[in-house]
Protein backbone atom coordinates (compact mmCIF):
# COMPACT_ATOMS: atom_id res chain seq x y z
CA UNK A 1 0.00 0.00 0.00
CA UNK A 2 2.90 2.36 0.67
CA UNK A 3 4.00 2.34 -2.98
CA UNK A 4 0.44 3.18 -4.00
CA UNK A 5 0.36 6.13 -1.64
CA UNK A 6 3.75 7.36 -2.88
CA UNK A 7 2.77 7.14 -6.54
CA UNK A 8 -0.64 8.69 -5.98
CA UNK A 9 1.01 11.62 -4.28
CA UNK A 10 3.65 11.97 -6.99
CA UNK A 11 1.31 11.80 -10.00
CA UNK A 12 -0.03 15.36 -9.53
CA UNK A 13 3.57 16.59 -9.41
CA UNK A 14 4.30 14.69 -12.62
CA UNK A 15 1.29 16.27 -14.31
CA UNK A 16 2.38 19.74 -13.19
CA UNK A 17 5.95 19.20 -14.40
CA UNK A 18 4.81 17.91 -17.78
CA UNK A 19 2.39 20.84 -18.13
CA UNK A 20 5.11 23.36 -17.35
CA UNK A 21 7.48 21.66 -19.79
CA UNK A 22 4.99 21.39 -22.62
CA UNK A 23 3.54 24.87 -22.12
CA UNK A 24 6.49 26.79 -23.66
CA UNK A 25 6.75 24.19 -26.44
CA UNK A 26 3.23 24.88 -27.66
CA UNK A 27 3.88 28.56 -28.29
CA UNK A 28 6.85 28.07 -30.68
CA UNK A 29 4.94 25.34 -32.50
CA UNK A 30 1.94 27.60 -32.95
CA UNK A 31 4.11 30.49 -34.06
CA UNK A 32 5.98 28.29 -36.49
CA UNK A 33 2.77 27.27 -38.24
CA UNK A 34 2.22 30.81 -39.55
CA UNK A 35 3.91 31.81 -42.81
CA UNK A 36 7.29 33.47 -42.37
CA UNK A 37 6.85 35.83 -45.28
CA UNK A 38 4.15 37.75 -47.04
CA UNK A 39 2.26 35.91 -49.77
CA UNK A 40 3.52 36.44 -53.26
CA UNK A 41 0.25 38.05 -54.31
CA UNK A 42 0.98 41.33 -52.50
CA UNK A 43 3.49 42.44 -55.10
CA UNK A 44 6.51 42.26 -52.80
CA UNK A 45 7.96 39.10 -54.33
CA UNK A 46 10.94 39.59 -56.68
CA UNK A 47 10.23 39.51 -60.41
CA UNK A 48 13.78 39.02 -61.67
CA UNK A 49 16.76 36.77 -61.05
CA UNK A 50 20.49 37.36 -60.89
CA UNK A 51 23.05 36.02 -63.32
CA UNK A 52 25.80 35.09 -60.83
CA UNK A 53 26.40 34.46 -57.13
CA UNK A 54 27.20 38.14 -56.52
CA UNK A 55 24.04 39.36 -58.26
CA UNK A 56 21.68 36.68 -56.92
CA UNK A 57 18.22 38.04 -56.15
CA UNK A 58 17.36 37.86 -52.46
CA UNK A 59 14.05 36.19 -51.55
CA UNK A 60 12.36 35.34 -48.27
CA UNK A 61 11.08 31.90 -47.45
CA UNK A 62 7.41 31.60 -48.29
CA UNK A 63 7.61 33.91 -51.31
CA UNK A 64 7.10 32.84 -54.91
CA UNK A 65 9.69 34.67 -56.98
CA UNK A 66 9.32 34.98 -60.74
CA UNK A 67 11.75 35.81 -63.51
CA UNK A 68 11.99 35.96 -67.27
CA UNK A 69 15.02 34.86 -69.21
CA UNK A 70 16.36 32.93 -72.14
CA UNK A 71 17.17 29.27 -72.48
CA UNK A 72 20.87 28.91 -71.75
CA UNK A 73 20.96 31.61 -69.06
CA UNK A 74 21.96 30.95 -65.45
CA UNK A 75 19.33 32.23 -63.01
CA UNK A 76 20.37 32.84 -59.38
CA UNK A 77 18.43 33.51 -56.17
CA UNK A 78 19.51 33.56 -52.52
CA UNK A 79 17.62 32.91 -49.28
CA UNK A 80 18.44 32.58 -45.55
CA UNK A 81 18.24 29.26 -43.67
CA UNK A 82 18.73 28.87 -39.92
CA UNK A 83 19.70 25.86 -37.82
CA UNK A 84 17.10 23.18 -37.18
CA UNK A 85 15.36 23.85 -40.51
CA UNK A 86 15.01 21.62 -43.56
CA UNK A 87 14.64 23.87 -46.64
CA UNK A 88 12.69 22.77 -49.70
CA UNK A 89 13.35 24.49 -53.02
CA UNK A 90 10.72 24.19 -55.77
CA UNK A 91 11.17 25.61 -59.25
CA UNK A 92 8.88 25.69 -62.28
CA UNK A 93 10.17 26.54 -65.75
CA UNK A 94 7.60 27.69 -68.32
CA UNK A 95 8.81 26.73 -71.77
CA UNK A 96 7.97 28.21 -75.19
CA UNK A 97 5.36 26.55 -77.37
CA UNK A 98 7.92 25.09 -79.76
CA UNK A 99 11.12 23.49 -78.48
CA UNK A 100 13.02 20.24 -78.55
CA UNK A 101 13.60 17.99 -75.55
CA UNK A 102 15.27 19.98 -72.75
CA UNK A 103 16.89 18.96 -69.45
CA UNK A 104 16.68 21.46 -66.58
CA UNK A 105 18.44 21.35 -63.24
CA UNK A 106 18.27 23.25 -59.95
CA UNK A 107 21.37 23.40 -57.71
CA UNK A 108 21.68 24.73 -54.18
CA UNK A 109 24.89 26.15 -52.68
CA UNK A 110 25.64 27.30 -49.14
CA UNK A 111 27.34 30.53 -48.01
CA UNK A 112 30.76 29.05 -48.83
CA UNK A 113 29.48 28.19 -52.33
CA UNK A 114 29.66 24.49 -51.60
CA UNK A 115 27.11 22.54 -53.58
CA UNK A 116 24.64 20.88 -51.24
CA UNK A 117 23.22 17.48 -52.10
CA UNK A 118 19.45 17.06 -52.23
CA UNK A 119 18.07 14.61 -49.71
CA UNK A 120 15.28 13.81 -52.11
CA UNK A 121 13.31 15.46 -54.90
CA UNK A 122 13.51 15.74 -58.68
CA UNK A 123 16.57 17.96 -58.96
CA UNK A 124 17.01 17.24 -62.68
CA UNK A 125 14.15 16.61 -65.09
CA UNK A 126 13.75 16.41 -68.84
CA UNK A 127 10.88 18.14 -70.59
CA UNK A 128 9.64 16.40 -73.71
CA UNK A 129 9.48 18.33 -76.96
CA UNK A 130 6.54 20.72 -76.88
CA UNK A 131 5.95 20.41 -73.12
CA UNK A 132 4.55 23.57 -71.56
CA UNK A 133 6.57 23.45 -68.34
CA UNK A 134 8.87 21.37 -66.14
CA UNK A 135 8.86 21.22 -62.34
CA UNK A 136 11.93 20.67 -60.17
CA UNK A 137 12.36 20.16 -56.42
CA UNK A 138 15.24 19.81 -53.98
CA UNK A 139 14.81 18.99 -50.29
CA UNK A 140 18.05 19.77 -48.48
CA UNK A 141 19.39 18.07 -45.39
CA UNK A 142 18.58 19.67 -42.05
CA UNK A 143 20.68 22.76 -41.36
CA UNK A 144 23.03 22.11 -38.44
CA UNK A 145 24.13 24.71 -35.91
CA UNK A 146 27.71 23.41 -35.99
CA UNK A 147 29.80 20.94 -37.93
CA UNK A 148 33.36 19.71 -38.35
CA UNK A 149 35.50 21.87 -40.67
CA UNK A 150 36.05 18.98 -43.07
CA UNK A 151 32.36 18.08 -43.31
CA UNK A 152 29.99 19.30 -45.99
CA UNK A 153 26.98 19.64 -43.69
CA UNK A 154 24.51 22.49 -44.33
CA UNK A 155 25.15 25.33 -41.88
CA UNK A 156 23.20 28.51 -41.00
CA UNK A 157 23.59 31.34 -43.46
CA UNK A 158 22.81 32.38 -47.01
CA UNK A 159 21.94 29.74 -49.60
CA UNK A 160 22.08 30.19 -53.35
CA UNK A 161 19.79 28.59 -55.93
CA UNK A 162 20.93 28.19 -59.53
CA UNK A 163 18.51 27.21 -62.28
CA UNK A 164 19.75 26.33 -65.74
CA UNK A 165 19.28 24.04 -68.73
CA UNK A 166 21.79 21.32 -69.60
CA UNK A 167 23.00 20.40 -73.07
CA UNK A 168 20.72 22.65 -75.09
CA UNK A 169 20.69 22.36 -78.83
CA UNK A 170 21.52 25.37 -80.98
CA UNK A 171 17.86 25.68 -82.02
CA UNK A 172 16.74 26.17 -78.37
CA UNK A 173 19.42 28.62 -77.28
CA UNK A 174 17.95 32.05 -76.59
CA UNK A 175 14.30 30.99 -76.58
CA UNK A 176 12.27 32.96 -73.98
CA UNK A 177 11.40 31.12 -70.78
CA UNK A 178 9.71 32.01 -67.51
CA UNK A 179 10.70 30.74 -64.06
CA UNK A 180 9.01 30.52 -60.68
CA UNK A 181 10.89 29.72 -57.47
CA UNK A 182 9.60 29.10 -53.97
CA UNK A 183 11.52 28.15 -50.82
CA UNK A 184 9.87 26.75 -47.70
CA UNK A 185 11.34 25.01 -44.68
CA UNK A 186 10.24 22.60 -41.98
CA UNK A 187 11.20 22.90 -38.33
CA UNK A 188 12.78 19.52 -37.54
CA UNK A 189 13.03 20.15 -33.79
CA UNK A 190 15.32 18.72 -31.14
CA UNK A 191 16.30 15.67 -33.16
CA UNK A 192 18.65 17.90 -35.18
CA UNK A 193 20.14 19.77 -32.21
CA UNK A 194 23.92 19.59 -31.73
CA UNK A 195 26.28 20.73 -28.99
CA UNK A 196 27.84 23.78 -30.60
CA UNK A 197 27.16 26.79 -32.80
CA UNK A 198 28.92 28.99 -35.32
CA UNK A 199 30.36 32.33 -34.24
CA UNK A 200 28.68 33.91 -37.28
CA UNK A 201 26.28 32.54 -39.90
CA UNK A 202 27.73 31.87 -43.34
CA UNK A 203 26.59 35.16 -44.86
CA UNK A 204 28.97 36.69 -47.43
CA UNK A 205 30.71 39.72 -45.95
CA UNK A 206 29.49 39.35 -42.37
CA UNK A 207 32.83 38.04 -41.08
CA UNK A 208 34.73 41.16 -42.19
CA UNK A 209 32.28 43.56 -40.62
CA UNK A 210 33.58 45.31 -37.48
CA UNK A 211 32.42 48.02 -35.09
CA UNK A 212 35.92 49.08 -34.11
CA UNK A 213 38.75 50.99 -35.74
CA UNK A 214 38.18 52.42 -39.16
CA UNK A 215 34.65 50.99 -39.44
CA UNK A 216 33.50 52.86 -36.34
CA UNK A 217 35.13 56.05 -37.65
CA UNK A 218 33.38 55.63 -41.00
CA UNK A 219 30.01 55.20 -39.32
CA UNK A 220 30.62 58.28 -37.16
CA UNK A 221 31.52 60.34 -40.22
CA UNK A 222 28.52 59.03 -42.09
CA UNK A 223 30.54 57.21 -44.72
CA UNK A 224 30.00 53.60 -45.62
CA UNK A 225 32.17 50.79 -44.28
CA UNK A 226 32.62 47.23 -45.50
CA UNK A 227 29.50 45.99 -47.25
CA UNK A 228 27.63 42.86 -46.25
CA UNK A 229 27.00 41.19 -49.58
CA UNK A 230 23.77 39.61 -48.36
CA UNK A 231 21.30 41.52 -46.19
CA UNK A 232 18.62 38.88 -45.76
CA UNK A 233 18.11 36.96 -42.52
CA UNK A 234 15.28 34.97 -40.86
CA UNK A 235 12.35 36.98 -39.55
CA UNK A 236 13.27 36.30 -35.91
CA UNK A 237 17.04 36.57 -36.37
CA UNK A 238 19.85 34.06 -36.65
CA UNK A 239 20.16 31.11 -34.27
CA UNK A 240 16.59 31.71 -33.18
CA UNK A 241 16.03 28.01 -32.72
CA UNK A 242 17.72 27.71 -29.32
CA UNK A 243 14.48 26.20 -27.98
CA UNK A 244 13.64 22.66 -29.10
CA UNK A 245 11.52 19.78 -27.92
CA UNK A 246 14.70 18.15 -26.61
CA UNK A 247 14.28 20.33 -23.52
CA UNK A 248 10.76 18.97 -23.05
CA UNK A 249 11.76 15.33 -23.27
CA UNK A 250 14.74 15.94 -21.00
CA UNK A 251 12.45 17.38 -18.33
CA UNK A 252 9.95 14.53 -18.71
CA UNK A 253 12.76 11.97 -18.50
CA UNK A 254 14.09 13.58 -15.33
CA UNK A 255 10.65 13.47 -13.67
CA UNK A 256 10.11 9.83 -14.68
CA UNK A 257 13.57 8.89 -13.41
CA UNK A 258 12.79 10.55 -10.06
CA UNK A 259 9.49 8.68 -9.77
CA UNK A 260 11.20 5.40 -10.68
CA UNK A 261 13.78 6.03 -7.96
CA UNK A 262 11.08 6.72 -5.38
CA UNK A 263 9.16 3.60 -6.39
CA UNK A 264 12.26 1.41 -6.35
CA UNK A 265 13.30 2.68 -2.94
CA UNK A 266 9.81 2.04 -1.55
CA UNK A 267 9.72 -1.51 -2.91
CA UNK A 268 13.17 -2.47 -1.61
CA UNK A 269 12.74 -0.82 1.79
CA UNK A 270 9.89 -3.13 2.83
CA UNK A 271 7.30 -2.39 5.49
CA UNK A 272 9.88 -1.37 8.12
CA UNK A 273 8.65 -3.85 10.75
CA UNK A 274 10.89 -6.69 12.07
CA UNK A 275 10.15 -10.13 10.73
CA UNK A 276 8.32 -12.45 13.14
CA UNK A 277 10.24 -15.64 13.82
CA UNK A 278 7.94 -18.60 14.50
CA UNK A 279 8.45 -20.33 17.87
CA UNK A 280 10.75 -23.31 17.80
CA UNK A 281 12.38 -22.29 14.57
Amino acid sequence: MSITRVLSGALPALGLAVGLALGPAVAPAAADSSPSASPSGDGSAPTEAGTSFRTATEIDQGQTATASGSAGDYLYWSFPADSGRRPTVKATVKLPKSHTSQTWQVDVYDGLRRRQACQYGAQTRTAAAGAASVELACVLRTVRAWSEPWANDPLPGTYYVRLTALGLTAADLGLPIGAELRVDSKDVGGSAAVDGSLAQPLVPGIAVRSKTGQDAKDEKDGSSGPAVLSSIEPDDGWSSGWWSDRWVWTAIGAVLAALAGIGGYTLTRGSGRPRQVPPGA
